[in-house]
């Protein structure tokens, strides 16, 4: 075991954000921890490293291991350049190096002892360089920068001139040069194109200690992780399996929770009719039955309601105009920014309900193209022509479309006052605002709620073509699963750019690489663009241009029609009559329904008996009550042979009440 985590917990004021987490990762081991924002993830991972202390509880690592950590945010301040600031971290290679050029040099001219003693020292050094890969050193420095995305012409950039995603790159190639025992990582791929991003998951795949992530990216972390912890109102739980198993997992635990949970409230609500009915009966005997199931009910360990994670959209997203079949066409679309030049030329049609995608390295265009295309920024050359009935929305990532001061409900309703109160909050719980959040100033939500809240607005607007920029940027894994829910259940047409391989898998139709200042077209989803991608770039490459949409090509999805199956759906394999699987299945189903017809046939008669055993029980009361007045006459009182056949009847009376009730109480269960 390389580090373990005990009980740990951590408050901020009056709030709980870790309550006795506990959990282990052990030596090369893959390891995610997901939780919805402001679960406690970062602050976990400060506390592992003692950035933060936590309230209780303890953290264990193993003796002389050793742990690197890249947080979100970096902020280097440093001189040197870029291969510089990355080959300061192999500093004791780097002498070690130096010295075994010195110990050459006094080699020579010396003998005897001195020489013996620097070719022990010599021994030693090129061991030690040896095991550390000091011949490789600057292969690596050179092939982590380039994974990461650097060119060399970037080698010789100041640290300095950086930009902050470009810092954080290289504060991560740093860390992974430093080869720790367990690297800790704070959601890495933020700053990193998709080249990068799958440079990075072989290069954890492969690494030879264990790997710590904090991530949304759930195509990196299927990738990546065996080992899910998930951080859930304070508590951690943890699941095998990358990120999809444990989705799957998740979800029928939280099936079998909530059903558990309705199973225990339908018997408290029963518990609770008999307990009422037995002191209906108003008999001691009753009365303390009733009693005695209470103190059972108030021993009984309440299952807590599992917590609404979220639901799929129950809303209808069609836009209030339907767009002509041709939504938008693109020809001959330029762009270039002083002597570097983004794509020329630049051809392509989207047809009406497509979702199509464009993807591509950072710096090629992408975010340009849509600018252009809302007259956000001017081409140098193009067209750019919307079809009929056409009505562009767009979304970027600065949410200028909302008012700081409005509150959620406000922001809705004053846009669309035709919409009731009902219908608002509908639309907003669709988005995972439910209860009092509705009521919350646009201001004191976080930048993943505002996104939402963008996206809501936009998808109710009379907007029939959707352009988003980078939408899951900031999201957790729970809003992007209901943004993916919202695009799929939208019937118009969507446009975006995204890095987020996942969502892109699940809600694309289409997808547009830009690479090499052109657009080549796949018309499928993210796993679609893997299977083709290297058969169409190598298309493109010999000149063919099989599948480009930038020099003249037509066509908005590609695809054709699958055609009639290669017989699949017919011949003995298709359950024509006599195989033994369908038999076997028919008497199957004739047994679970004859079953089912048997069960419902013992409910009626038990509910039947339960009738008329409460039926018994009113005469008997009713006739004991006679008898109690009859009693209590004093004509009957004096006639002791009347007096002794009432008390009879009493007393029988009484021991067949007794039975009923014993009785009705078995029925009753």
């Amino acid at each position: 075991m390389l580090l373990a985590c005990n009980n740990i917990t951590k408050s901020f004021g009056d709030v709980t954000i870790l309550n006795q987490v506990s959990f282990h990762i052990n030596e090369r081991e893959k390891m995610a921890i997901v939780g919805i924002n402001g679960a406690g993830k970062s602050t976990l991972l400060k506390i592992i490293m003692q950035e933060l202390s936590s309230d209780s509880g303890e953290v264990i690592t193993a003796k002389g291991s050793t742990i690197g950590y890249l947080s979100q945010h970096q902020d280097l301040a440093s001189d040197r350049t870029v291969y510089e600031e990355m080959l300061s971290v192999k500093e004791d290679l780097l002498w070690t190096e130096s010295r075994i050029r010195e110990v050459e040099l006094l080699m020579k001219g010396q003998e005897g002892e001195a020489l013996d003693a620097l070719l022990k020292e010599y021994t030693s050094l090129t061991h030690s360089f040896e095991a550390q890969n000091g011949y490789a050193y600057k292969s690596e420095v050179v092939g982590v920068l380039k994974g990461l995305g650097f060119s060399e012409e970037d080698f010789e950039k100041k640290i300095q001139t950086l930009s902050g995603g470009q810092k954080t790159r290289i504060a991560l190639g740093r860390l992974l040069l430093t080869n720790p025992d367990l690297i800790m990582l704070d959601e890495p791929t933020n700053h990193l194109d998709m080249n990068s991003i799958t440079w990075l998951e072989t290069y954890l795949i492969n690494y030879p200690g264990a790997v710590l992530i904090v991530a949304h990216d759930r195509y990196f972390l299927d990738r990546v992780v065996t080992k899910v912890v998930e951080l859930d109102a304070g508590k951690a739980q943890t699941f095998t399996g990358n990120y999809s198993e444990y989705a799957i997992k998740k979800e029928q635990q939280r099936e079998i929770l909530i059903q558990h949970y309705l199973n225990q409230q339908k018997e408290i609500k029963h518990q609770e009719e008999v307990i009422a009915k037995l002191r209906s009966f108003n008999r001691e005997k009753s009365i303390k039955r009733a009693e005695s199931r209470e103190k059972m009910l108030d021993k009984l360990e309440r299952i807590e309601k599992p917590t609404e994670v979220r639901s799929k959209m129950k809303i209808s997203l069609t836009p209030h105009i339907t767009s002509g079949n041709d939504v938008l066409t693109v020809t001959g679309l330029a762009k270039s920014f002083g002597n570097q030049t983004l794509f020329s030329d630049l051809n392509f049609e989207i047809k009406r309900g497509e979702k199509v995608a464009i993807i591509g390295k950072n710096g090629t265009g992408k975010t340009t193209i849509l600018k252009i295309i809302n007259g956000l920024l001017d081409a140098d050359a193009g067209e750019i022509k919307p079809g009929a009935k056409v009505h562009i929305a767009y979304y970027d990532q600065e949410h200028q479309v909302l008012h700081p001061e409005k509150t959620l409900f406000d922001e809705l309703q004053d846009t669309y006052p035709y919409m009731d109160n009902t219908e608002v909050r509908n639309v907003l719980a669709a988005f995972l605002f439910t209860g009092d959040d509705v009521f919350k100033r646009i201001s004191e939500i976080s930048g993943g709620e505002r996104g939402r809240v963008s996206l809501a607005k936009l998808m109710l607007s009379d907007a029939n073509l959707l352009i988003l920029d980078e939408p899951t940027n900031h999201l957790d894994i729970v809003s992007k699963e209901i943004l993916e829910d919202a695009i799929n259940a939208y019937e118009g047409t969507v446009l975006y750019v995204s890095h987020d391989r996942y969502f892109i898998n699940k809600t694309a139709t289409r997808i547009l690489d830009l690479t090499e200042q052109t657009l080549l077209n796949y018309p499928g989803n993210y796993d679609y663009y893997l299977e083709k991608k290297e058969i169409t770039e190598r298309l493109y490459l010999d000149g063919i241009g099989y599948g480009v949409e930038g020099k003249g090509k037509t066509g908005s999805s590609g695809s054709s029609s699958s055609g009639t199956g290669t017989g699949g759906d017919f011949g003995p394999s298709a359950g024509q009559g006599g195989s033994p699987s369908a038999s076997s299945g028919t008497t199957e189903t004739k047994l679970d329904w004859q079953q089912q017809k048997e069960e419902q046939a013992r409910q009626r008669k038990r509910q039947n008996d339960l009738k008329k055993t409460e039926e018994e029980i009113e005469r008997v009361e009713t006739r004991m009550s006679e008898l109690d007045t009859a009693l209590a006459d004093p004509a009957i009182a004096s006639d002791h042979t009347k007096l002794t056949e009432l008390s009879r009847e009493r007393e029988e009376l009484e021991v067949k009440l007794e039975k009923l009730m014993e009785q009705w109480e078995e029925l009753a269960e």
